[in-house]
Order: structure tokens, then C-alpha cells, then sequence
């Protein structure tokens, strides 16, 4: 399981320097793939080799008083339910705010770990100031200024410390075993694919949205199928149904998404896609999962002669450029189409998992390349002379060449469709890096 650590605090303490500070050195690494949404509230890092993901919960800031409490309390729950780390930001300038005494407050009657950082300690006075944080009970406070980076080595040292070794029940057996994750906003059904495969009522499922708490690990074994399935629909307790924002919904698919392979994201086909829904895509994409998309509650839409195609037409072009996306329609209340689901999201761990080798490669894609190769630039011809998969648990593929800086995006995605169509890499990002041979 990935390791999460949460940012909470009043805005402008600076949270989100600190954040891009953590996530911003790999944050242009992994985000290679065009079109990514950088996401303002979630990144990787990795500290002394120590992976983590890190969400800076402010990610919703209201003018009026009351609300904006509400707001941050939410906020500083969402880190307490998420995180197996928090860090609590305050600033040394404005001393103790009663604000931050709630905050500490909530935060003291939990068991998770608490790091208490003053910010904006950048001279020895300021030192001295932060003594007074002493008060809140949530033990040493951690000096540092998020804008130079002062302090931030110390405070990640501790960090990951509390963090457990990325280990898995390793049984042989089980390792290889595929993990599926059932994603996507509340109330799109997620629950009742899950009983439906399952064939018992584990979750409660009930029509308010929301109503499941835990992320729930099974072991798939039926109809010839061996898999995990992760099923953490909606993850939210019943007082907070009323509000469903867009960024609650998304934090809450983080875990579900980094523990698994494949993701089967579940959409309500009585909405069409919303932004909700393509933010989870992103977030599926980004960590370079597996993905077929379900369309859930098609037996209560009107039906014509070519619904389905126009409909599935619609979602491609909203998630383009990677369209090669295996699209569903079922209806989970009448068992319609469900297996269909299993038997694609397999297909579509094995496709993740597919190696080809260097010949088959370069004897495929090679002559294509020749007939095809990458648009001269000022009066400079590429040649791409030797390909190669990279060993890596996701398809990643090496192409070197003389001149890689001269490969554009429009070549690459012409490459990446060309893999595409010869090798089976369907509801699989890949990732192709030109390097200098």
C-alpha cells in the first residue's frame, strides 16, 4: 500500500510552497504524458528512496467565516480519515491563532502521527518565536521555511520514518494475483458491481451516496477468474453525504487507485461524463494504471439504433489523446453485462503486463518508422535506429536515435498509436522515451 502524507492548515501559512516543494522536483518527471491535468492537490515525492504520495488539503478555500471553518475542519477529517501522516502547518509570524488552537484541538484526539510545523523561520528571532507553539500539545514543533527550503530535510527524515515498508502479503502465489479497483464518484453503483460479483451483501448499499467507509480487499475466486478486487466505494461516513466536492471524492479514489493495477471506473450513464469523472481518469492515468471504463444504469436510458456507439464516441473524445480504452455498458441491478467487466479488466492486467521481444519489436515498428520517420527539423533528419521495452512493471519502451530533443508529440503519439495496433496494449498507458543511442 502506498504511504500518504497530509498537508492541513489555515490558508496562506504557505502549504502549498511546501507541497510543491515535495511533489515539484518529480512532478515534471512523472507527468510525461500530454494532457495530464496537473492536479494542484496531489503528487508523488520520495524521500531517501522512500516513496509517498502528498495531498495538500486546502483545496477549497470560501470567503465567509463560518463556512471557511467548516470548510478546513472537513479538511483536516479528510487528512485524519486518508493519511497515514499529517502535517500540521503554522506560521511563526502570526503565532497562535485560534484557528489553529481548533485544528490542534481535532488533531490531538487522534491516533494518527502529527508533525507541528512553523513556518517561515528564517532567522534566529523567528527561532526563538516558535517556542510559543509549544502550547498546542502536539509535542516539537519542526522549524523551516517552505520558500528556501531550510528545515524541510529534517522534518521529511522524521517523516518517513513513520511510514510502513512498501510490503505486500507476499505469498507467492498471490503475488502475481491481479488487484482491480472499482472507481468513480458516489452513487454510480460501485457497491452493487462489487455484491453483484461478490453475490453477497458485504457493503451496505443503500441509494444515499456515499454510505460505504472502508477500502475492502477480496479475493476474487470464480468462474475461472483469480483476482483481488478493492472496492472502497464512496468512502464517506453519512454526515458528510450533503457535501459531494468534486475534490473529497477524487483524495478518496487515491488509495484504491495506487494499490491496484487495474481500475474499472464507473460512470452513471444518466450523467455523462463529468468533470468528477475525469479527474479520477487522470489520477488513473497519471499513476499509469489500468483502466476499463464502465457505464453503469444503461437499462434506464432510451435506447435507439446506434445510442451505444454515439454514446461511447462521446466518452473517447473526452478522454483523448489516449483513447484506447475498453468502454462497457451495463446495468449492474439486472446482472447485465457484469462478467464482461471481469473478463476485460483481465485482459487488460495481462496487456499491462506484456513484454515483447526486442526483435519482434524493431522488426515491427522499425520499417514503419522508416516509411513514416519524424518530420526534418531546420534542415535535421532523425533516424530512430533500435528499440527496446524497458524493464519496468508498466509498458515503457526505449527508442534511440541521433537527434531525441527533435521528437515532437505528435510523432510520438503517431508511434504510440503504431505499438498500438500491432501489440495488444489495450486500457494500458504507455510511456515511450527517446533517448540518444
Amino acid at each position: 500500500m502506498g504511504n500518504i502524507l497530509a498537508i492541513v492548515g489555515r490558508p496562506n501559512v504557505g502549504k502549498s510552497t511546501l507541497f510543491n516543494r515535495l511533489v515539484g522536483m518529480r512532478q515534471a518527471i512523472v507527468d510525461e504524458m500530454s494532457g495530464v491535468t496537473r492536479d494542484r492537490h496531489y503528487g508523488k515525492s520520495d524521500w531517501n528512496g522512500k516513496e509517498f504520495s502528498v495531498i495538500d488539503t486546502g483545496g477549497y478555500a470560501i470567503n465567509s467565516e463560518d463556512i471557511f471553518e467548516n470548510e478546513i475542519r472537513k479538511q483536516v477529517h479528510l487528512a485524519i480519515e486518508e493519511a497515514d501522516a499529517i502535517i500540521f502547518m503554522v506560521d511563526v509570524t502570526t503565532g497562535i491563532t485560534d484557528f489553529d488552537d481548533t485544528v490542534a484541538d481535532i488533531l490531538r484526539r487522534e491516533k494518527k502521527k502529527v508533525f507541528l510545523v512553523v513556518n517561515k523561520v528564517d532567522n534566529s528571532n523567528r527561532i526563538f518565536d516558535s517556542h510559543e507553539f509549544y502550547k498546542l500539545g502536539l509535542g516539537e514543533p519542526y522549524c523551516v521555511s517552505s520558500i528556501s527550503g531550510s528545515g524541510t530535510g529534517d522534518l521529511l527524515d522524521e517523516v518517513v520514518k513513520c511510514f510502513s515498508e512498501n510490503i505486500t502479503a507476499n505469498d507467492s502465489e498471490t503475488d502475481n494475483m491481479p488487484r482491480i479497483a472499482i472507481v468513480g464518484k458516489p452513487n454510480t453503483g460501485k457497491s452493487s458491481l462489487t455484491n453483484a460479483l461478490l453475490d453477497e451483501e458485504r457493503n451496505i448499499v443503500t441509494p444515499i451516496a456515499g454510505t460505504t467507509r472502508d477500502s475492502i480487499e477480496t479475493r476474487y475466486n470464480k468462474f475461472g477468474f483469480d483476482f483481488f478486487l478493492i472496492d472502497t466505494a464512496g468512502l464517506r461516513k453519512k454526515n458528510k453525504v450533503t457535501e459531494d466536492l468534486e475534490f473529497y471524492s477524487v483524495m478518496r479514489s487515491v488509495r484504491s487507485i495506487e494499490s491496484s493495477d487495474v481500475c474499472v471506473l464507473m460512470m452513471d450513464a444518466s450523467q455523462g461524463v463529468e468533470a468528477q469523472d475525469m479527474s479520477i481518469y487522470n489520477l488513473i492515468i497519471k499513476n499509469k494504471k489500468g483502466c476499463v471504463i464502465v457505464i453503469n444504469k444503461w437499462d434506464l436510458i432510451e435506447k435507439e439504433t446506434n445510442t451505444m456507439r454515439d454514446y461511447k464516441k462521446k466518452i473517447l473524445d473526452r478522454i483523448a489523446p489516449f483513447t484506447d480504452v475498453p468502454v462497457i455498458f451495463v446495468s449492474v441491478i439486472n446482472k447485465q453485462r457484469i462478467y464482461d467487466v471481469l473478463q476485460m479488466a483481465m485482459k487488460v492486467a495481462e496487456n499491462r503486463k506484456r513484454k515483447i521481444a526486442t526483435r519482434q519489436l524493431n522488426e515491427t515498428m522499425l520499417p514503419i518508422i522508416e516509411t513514416t520517420p519524424p518530420p526534418a527539423i531546420k534542415g535535421k533528419y532523425v533516424k530512430i535506429k533500435y528499440i527496446t521495452q524497458l524493464a519496468s512493471p508498466t509498458p515503457t519502451f526505449a527508442f534511440f536515435c541521433n537527434l531525441p530533443q527533435y521528437i515532437k508529440e505528435p510523432y510520438k503519439r503517431f508511434v504510440e498509436n503504431r505499438l498500438r495496433e500491432n501489440f495488444e496494449f489495450t486500457g494500458c498507458p504507455i510511456q515511450l522515451f527517446f533517448r540518444q543511442k
